[in-house]
C-alpha cells in the first residue's frame, strides 16, 4: 500500500485543465487539452511528486456552473489514460464522490486502475456537496453521509479480497492489502470519518492545527495506529520573483523563502503537501513543477 514514510513529507498536485472552477482556472487553462494534461502528469511523474490528482463531478446545474464551470473529466478514465503516460506517480481521485456509486463498482474501478498502473491508484473518496447533482442521479443527498459510512468498509472489503459475499471480481488490485483510502473533507463529520475509516485525510482546503489535532485524536481513540496520512493544501505558489502580477496571497521568491512561508502556515502532524502554481501558460505551470520539485521539495519534505 502507498503510504507516506515516517519522518518525510509528501507533495502532489490536483491537476490543472482536468477541472475549470472559476475558484481556481488559469486564463490558459481555458484553450488546453489533453496534451497539455500530459506534459504536466509526465513532469511530475519526473520530478518526485507523490500523486497527480483528478477531480469529480458527473453534470452540474447552471447556477452551480456559473462559479464551477462544466470542464470536469471522468476521474478513473482519465487516470487510467494518465497510468500509460507515466510510470511511477501515485494516481489520486481528488475527489470520487462515492455516494453516486455503488461501492462494488468502486471497487471495479479502482482495482482496474491498481491493476493496469502497476500499483499506482489512491482512492480519495469525498462525500459530495452540489445537491442538484445527487438528485438527477436519483441519490439522497441528506444520507450521502451514511452512504459514506457504509461505503467504504464494503469498498475495502472488496478491494482486499477476490470473494464478497459469495461474489468474484477480477483483476485484483497490486497493492497489498489493497490502494490506499484517503477520505476527504473538513467538516467534523468528514474529519471524523477519515480518523474513523480511512488510511489518510484529505481536506477540501487548508488544514489547520485545530483539524489536525481533532484527526489524530479522533484515530487514537479509535485504537487506530500505523502509517496516516495528514493533508494540506497550500497557497499558490510562483518559484522565483514573477515579471507579471500574480495575484494577492501567492508565495514567491527564493527557494528558501518560500519553504519558509510554507512550513509556517502548514499543521504540526501534516505529512502531505498538496502544491498549486501561478502560471500563464502549460510551458510555464511545467517550469514551475520542475523548480519546486528541485529548488523547494528538498526543504520541505523533512520532518
Amino acid at each position: 500500500m502507498i503510504t507516506v514514510p515516517a519522518g518525510r513529507r509528501i507533495y502532489g498536485i490536483q491537476l490543472p485543465v482536468q477541472s475549470q472552477s472559476t475558484y481556481y482556472a488559469a486564463e490558459w487553462e481555458r484553450l488546453a487539452g489533453v496534451d497539455e494534461i500530459a506534459a504536466m502528469a509526465k513532469a511530475c511523474d519526473e520530478n518526485g511528486y507523490a500523486y497527480i490528482g483528478v477531480c469529480d463531478h458527473v453534470a452540474l446545474p447552471e447556477p452551480s456552473a456559473a462559479t464551477m464551470g462544466t470542464q470536469w473529466v471522468d476521474p478513473i478514465s482519465t487516470l487510467g489514460w494518465l497510468a500509460g503516460v507515466t510510470s511511477r506517480v501515485g494516481l489520486l481521485t481528488h475527489v470520487y464522490v462515492l455516494p453516486y456509486r455503488h461501492p462494488l463498482v468502486a471497487a471495479k474501478q479502482f482495482a482496474t486502475l491498481d491493476y493496469v498502473s502497476k500499483g499506482r491508484a489512491i482512492c480519495g473518496l469525498g462525500a459530495g456537496h452540489v445537491q442538484r447533482e445527487f438528485e438527477v442521479l436519483g441519490v439522497d443527498f441528506h444520507r450521502r453521509g451514511k452512504a459514506m459510512d457504509d461505503g467504504i468498509p464494503l469498498l475495502a472489503r472488496a478491494l482486499e479480497n477476490e470473494w464478497v459475499d459469495g461474489l468474484g471480481a477480477k483483476p485484483r488490485p497490486v497493492q497489498s492489502p489493497r490502494p490506499p483510502i484517503w477520505v476527504a473533507g473538513s467538516s467534523p463529520s468528514a474529519i471524523a470519518r477519515a480518523a474513523r475509516l480511512g488510511d489518510g485525510w484529505l481536506p477540501q482546503g487548508p488544514s489547520n492545527q485545530d483539524m489536525v489535532d481533532s484527526l489524530l485524536a479522533q484515530r487514537t481513540a479509535a485504537g487506530r495506529d500505523g502509517d496516516f496520512m495528514v493533508g494540506h493544501i497550500t497557497p499558490f505558489i510562483y518559484v522565483g520573483t514573477p515579471g507579471w502580477d500574480v495575484g494577492e496571497g501567492v508565495i514567491t521568491g527564493s527557494a528558501q523563502e518560500i519553504s519558509e512561508k510554507l512550513l509556517a502556515g502548514t499543521a504540526k502532524g501534516v505529512n502531505q503537501l498538496q502544491v498549486r502554481f501561478k502560471s500563464r501558460s502549460c510551458a510555464e505551470q511545467c517550469d514551475q513543477l520542475v523548480a519546486f520539485a528541485r529548488d523547494v521539495a528538498p526543504l520541505v519534505t523533512i520532518i
